[in-house]
């Protein structure tokens, strides 16, 4: 399916259900509250946008999957539970006026995806990387390394979009999904990863790199 639109099909029911609602309230004479949709109608047609990107040229960087702020940078985080060993780990913060449409960090093959239900607390705290639902993708590149992405609810944000599935081959800074409204992204790196990113620096999904392969 076609994730290219300028606004994902996903915000189209929040675009039309306000939309409606500003007519009908307009028509039944009520200005403050036809106001109050309309920019709630603007807002969802805003927050679900969903623009084109340039993803670098370099096959070696690996492209932040968020729009957002790097929050949090760890070495030799041990995974057990999708793929076994040792990863960086760079974790992006999403607020609501960044674009919440996801990308993928590398190309490969998409060996799992496991969603897993939690808590919904502020995906600004490190334990909400451990406790708040959550959704990882396992993709293992063409020289046999994986990756892991990992889309996080947070407080507002309830809904975690997943377009990609087992076995799918993809390619980086591909869309593959988006969470409603507001969230954190981490990606899981192996440890000969040259990290290109410092807590505070604000990234672009599909265009900056955050890392490169040696």
């Amino acid at each position: 399916m076609d994730h290219s639109n300028f606004i994902v099909r996903e915000g189209w029911p929040f675009v039309f259900l306000f939309g409606v609602l500003a007519v009908a309230s307009l028509a039944a004479g009520s200005v403050l509250l036809t106001a109050l949709l309309l920019l709630l109608t603007v807002f969802c047609t805003w927050f679900f946008r969903n623009p084109e990107r340039k993803t670098p040229d370099d096959p070696h960087a690996v492209v932040s999957p968020a729009d957002g702020r790097v929050i949090k940078i760890e070495d030799n985080v041990v995974v057990n539970d999708m793929a076994g060993g040792s990863f960086k780990k760079v974790s992006i913060f999403m607020n609501i006026f960044n674009v919440h449409v996801n990308r993928l960090p590398c190309s490969g093959q998409v060996v799992a995806v496991g969603y897993k239900k939690g808590k919904f607390l502020s995906a600004n705290l490190d334990k909400a990387s451990d406790l708040n639902e959550k959704n990882s993708v396992l993709i293992r590149m063409p020289d046999g390394r994986d990756l892991i992405v990992v889309q996080i609810a947070g407080l507002i944000a309830r809904r975690i979009v997943c377009w990609i599935t087992e076995g799918m081959t993809v390619e980086r800074g591909d869309r593959f999904g988006l969470i409603r409204f507001g969230s954190r992204l981490e990606v899981f790196l192996p440890c000969d990863a040259r990290l290109c990113v410092e807590i505070g620096d604000k990234v672009k999904a599909g265009e900056s790199p955050i890392g490169y392969w040696p």
